[in-house]
């Protein structure tokens, strides 16, 4: 029996054990980091690239006339539809024809008897120069039928000159059209008097839109960014023919419209610093009309290799554009860059890029600048079908 306040040697071993056994149960709490996060990279597009300018401009058609009438006399007829396609030639209008018609058969008939007198007077002349050869009347008689033929002739020239006018007069009659073109609303009614007091009385206005012009200004860097793409062909600024431009409306996507440019000034604006240029439009489906709007597409010359990325993988910050790239270290590092032309969600790169660079295309919240990533190799860029008509 133990002795109150005395452990037994025996308890004592087996605690001992106990609190060994304890102790070696204890884990470690050591941190073991994660793996790096996973991103998808790619190298830049390596490609030609068109590069264009866009600016706005304003349609004018190619001519645009006034129809007014010439003589005085009541309106006959309208022969058009008011806003109609009409060719040049076609009669618009007719003004009270019977008077001018009665006026060239006057002048016609009094044509006619001044010629008689003219053969009359010739034939007087031709006997008195007869007579005259053989002495048998005076040199005065000669020189008074010679006077007569020659006021003949005159009379004939007058009478041929009021033929004309009156058939001139005659021909006003008819408004025709000076061109093919379109036909505004009639600004006078059938019936009504026009040319009165000599007054030009305007009848309509018809305009030609089949070719068009469109017109836009160009900042003189440009016209020597033009003229220097002009020169790697082997032309100059007079070859302006040659340049293709593109017109889109404002509802329209893209550049549809295709023409030509046809003029630049040869002087620059001083207060603007731009030069005034004009492109002809073929317009053969008469969608660009006088005074529209329009997008202008002007071409600048292709750049040879040009690198492309997502325009997705491109940042931006109070630095400018930035992209992410993954060094041979697999460390993300920011990049600032200089772009310029998009085609088709890729945009170029012109300063701050190597063709080898492996730019982060997705996975872009998970790269940060200084850390490391798992870098995916994402499929190859493509070229779009567009790249040659970049916007």
């Amino acid at each position: 029996m133990a002795l109150h306040g005395v452990v037994p040697r025996s308890a004592c071993i087996a605690g001992l054990i106990l609190g060994v056994s304890l102790t070696g149960c204890k884990k470690s709490n050591t941190y073991v980091a994660p793996p790096p996060p996973e991103v998808s990279v790619a190298t830049p597009l390596v490609h030609d690239v068109r590069r264009h300018l866009e600016t706005t401009g304003t349609v004018d058609p190619l001519n645009s006339v006034d129809l007014v009438a010439r003589i005085q006399g009541f309106l006959y007829s309208q022969n058009y539809t008011d806003g109609a396609m009409v060719k040049s030639g076609a009669t618009l209008f007719t003004i009270e024809p019977p008077p001018y018609f009665a006026q060239l058969q006057q002048a016609q008939a009094q044509q006619a008897a001044a010629q008689a007198n003219l053969v009359q007077a010739q034939q007087q002349y031709d006997r008195q120069a007869q007579l005259r050869a053989q002495n048998v009347n005076s040199q005065a008689d000669l020189d008074n039928a010679q006077a007569k033929r020659d006021a003949a002739q005159a009379d004939v020239d007058n009478a041929i000159a009021s033929t004309q006018l009156a058939a001139i007069n005659y021909s006003y009659t008819q408004v025709k059209a000076p061109f093919d073109g379109q036909v505004s609303t009639h600004l006078v009614s059938v019936g009504q008097m026009v040319g009165a007091g000599g007054e030009k009385t305007k009848l309509s206005t018809i305009v030609q839109v089949k070719p068009i012009y469109v017109y836009f200004s160009l900042s003189e860097p440009v016209v020597q960014r033009i003229r220097a793409a002009l020169q790697a062909m082997g032309k100059t600024l007079a070859d302006v023919h040659n340049v293709p431009i593109a017109i889109g409306l404002q509802t329209e996507t893209g550049f549809p419209h295709v023409g030509q440019l046809d003029y630049v000034a040869p002087t620059v604006d001083a207060n603007t610093g731009t030069l005034t240029a004009r492109a002809l439009m073929p317009n053969t489906d008469v969608a660009l009309l006088p005074g529209m709007f329009v997008r202008v597409q002007v071409p600048l010359g292709v750049d040879q290799n040009a690198l492309l990325v997502p325009s997705t993988a491109i940042g931006s910050g109070q630095g400018g554009s930035y992209v992410l790239v993954v060094d041979d270290q697999n460390t993300v590092q920011e990049k600032s860059i200089t772009t310029s032309t998009v085609v088709d969600g890729l945009t170029v790169v012109d300063k701050g890029l190597a063709a080898t660079d492996k730019v982060v295309v997705n996975g872009l919240q998970r790269a940060i600048p200084g850390e490391k990533v798992a870098p995916q190799t994402a499929a190859p860029l493509t070229a779009p079908a567009d790249i040659d008509s970049a916007q």
